[in-house]
């Protein structure tokens, strides 16, 4: 059994890790290079003693003790406030040059990725302990003393990146670096994505009905009919499905809606999926799977359009670009459901995060007041916004599930690091979803120029009267 465990439950054992032979050589974990080199002295006290007068000052300024427990290779180990929280484990000393190299979330990722760290205890419970040290400050004085330590305990040294991290070209947010950015993404495997969001394939957050019975596959099938709904889809009508993922939406509202519906991706593995799946249901005479940039579609008008979970990765400086042309591809009339992650403060984003790096590179979060702002000023005008925060939450503990319950198959599927990375991912997501650090809003906007049909309550229209 693995000492770090999912959300909910103890996660299987993830593979052998790291650990230092007696002659120095770094074994174990995949993607850990094992090199030869002789252990450093150790120092009285052992790595804990030189790290806690720095420990110790960095979090007094913040009138905070250090959150976790921490153990390193020697078996010293500095305490947590809290002597039951969860304990980190630094299993090598090249775990610390990554910090010093990088200090901060890529920092401390890193080492996550190569399986350098672990954890004993709850990943959930570590994460949201985690939320004391926002704020920290590294200083000047911080980093001299850090680097004093580092010398005597060996942690300057060579330490090679994952082969995880992503290294996408180009200029940020123009298509072709634009896709690369989504390939490197959803074209890690087919299969893989089946295992984490199950036989659905919606990667977006489902909507619950509340009871605790409520299953994955029921609240991701209730989600796509709230989209048809919200945009009222009637038979015949023309419906463009912006980043369509495995076709879900686009099947969904053929089905239960009778539209004819295009659907376009980034990602050539999604469009192949998703093609086989339009056929195994029989309806490519309805159905259009596009490899393609939403700046490409040419063929509008479309009564209607969704797009969901798509505009994270259009960027700031995009979207009035995105805004335009959506609006330019609806009928005077048309609907827009814009369903995407917002964040719930201000600030610049980092380049340099987990996210970016593992997860969604050149993903960038914007508050709700800025997608409004943006969508008006493109012609649009609002008439719906509705937050599913709770929503999410839920979805990302019902994918760590899985990804625990399939833990073997995932790991001969993707690797060591990617598993590493989405367990991580999915778990400090739902953390900041929970605490109201990030949140996703589903905003309905129409194009002026006619009538748009939507009824006078907001009960008529969700409960498809009027």
């Amino acid at each position: 059994m693995s000492p770090l465990t999912s959300s909910a439950d103890a996660a299987p054992a993830i593979a052998p890790s790291p650990t230092r032979t007696s002659s120095g050589a770094v074994t174990g974990g995949p993607g850990v290079r094992r090199r030869r080199r002789p252990d450093p002295v150790r120092p009285d006290g052992g790595v804990a003693a030189e790290l806690q007068p720095i420990i110790d000052r960095m979090f007094g300024r913040l009138g905070k003790r250090l959150p976790l427990n921490v153990r390193f290779w020697d078996d010293s180990q500095l305490p947590a406030g809290d002597p039951a929280a969860p304990t980190v484990i630094v299993r090598a000393p090249e775990a610390l040059t990554h910090v010093l190299r990088k200090p901060g979330e890529l920092g401390i990722s890193r080492p996550w990725v190569l399986g350098l760290i672990d954890l004993d205890g709850a990943i959930e419970d570590a994460l949201r302990r985690g939320q004391d040290a926002r704020g920290l400050r590294f200083t000047t004085r911080d980093k001299l003393d850090a680097l004093r330590a580092a010398v005597k305990i060996g942690a300057l040294r060579p330490a090679p990146l994952p082969e995880a991290e992503a290294k996408v070209r180009g200029r940020r947010h123009e298509a072709d670096r634009d896709a690369e950015s989504v390939q490197y993404h959803y074209d890690i495997s087919n299969a893989f994505y089946r295992m984490v969001l199950g036989p659905s394939l919606v990667y977006s957050c489902a909507y619950w009905d509340g009871s605790d019975d409520d299953t994955l596959e029921q609240a991701q099938e209730r989600k796509l009919d709230l989209i048809c709904r919200k945009l009222r889809l009637r038979a015949g009508e023309r419906l463009l499905d912006v980043g369509c993922g495995w076709g879900s939406l686009v099947l969904h509202a053929a089905q239960h809606y009778g539209v004819q519906a295009v659907g376009i991706t980034a990602s050539k593995e999604q469009a192949v999926l998703a093609r086989e799946r339009v056929r195994d249901a029989g309806l490519e005479d309805r159905i259009e799977i596009r490899v393609q940039d939403y700046r490409a579609v040419t063929d509008g008008p479309f009564d209607k359009i969704a797009s969901v979970g798509m505009y994270e990765h259009v960027g700031e400086r995009a979207l009035p670009t995105y805004a335009r042309q959506l609006h330019d591809l609806l009928r005077p009339g048309g609907m827009l459901l814009n369903h995407g992650i917002t964040r719930l403060h201000d600030g610049k984003q980092r380049q340099a995060s987990f996210t970016d790096r593992y997860v969604f590179p050149d993903g960038e979060l914007h508050r709700v007041a800025v997608v409004a702002d943006v969508l008006e000023s493109a012609g649009f005008e609002v008439r719906d916004v509705e937050s599913l925060r709770e929503h999410y939450a839920r979805t990302l503990r019902a994918w760590s599930r899985n990804l625990a319950e399939q833990h073997d198959q995932v790991l001969a599927e993707v690797g060591f690091q990617r598993e590493r990375v989405w367990r991580l991912y999915m778990a400090s997501a739902a953390v900041l979803f929970d605490v109201g650090h990030i949140s996703i809003v589903q905003t309905l906007a129409v194009k002026p120029g006619a009538p748009h049909g939507l009824p006078a309550t907001r009960e008529q229209w969700l409960g498809g009267g009027g």
